[in-house]
């Protein structure tokens, strides 16, 4: 099923460490999640090569969020942005790459 992440709200990233993120995953299948992985993959090398924004939809405890900016870099748990924000990688819905 496809989102429409128009009505989602824009947050500013340096709201980021405010958030709650509860632990459980937002994706419910297999492929959904391998397809995330291969997003947050292209977006964070586009990031360090050419410092290229994406917009990320996640969830937090109060519900979807979206936020442009750039990805710096990834671990197996979550993404880092700059000045040490982070958002878990179980609560990235998807990442939109122009």
């Amino acid at each position: 099923m496809q989102m429409n992440y128009r009505e989602v709200p824009t947050i500013e990233k340096e709201t980021i460490n405010e958030l709650i993120f509860p632990a459980q995953e937002v994706l419910s299948n297999r492929e959904s999640i391998r397809e995330r992985l291969f997003s947050l993959h292209r977006a964070t090398s586009l990031g360090n090569l050419d410092k290229h924004k994406v917009t990320i939809i996640f969830e937090d405890s109060e519900g979807l969020k979206k936020v442009c900016t750039t990805i710096w870099a990834m671990t197996d748990r979550k993404i880092l942005l700059k000045a040490g924000r982070s958002i878990p990688v179980s609560r990235i819905h998807s990442v939109i790459i122009y």
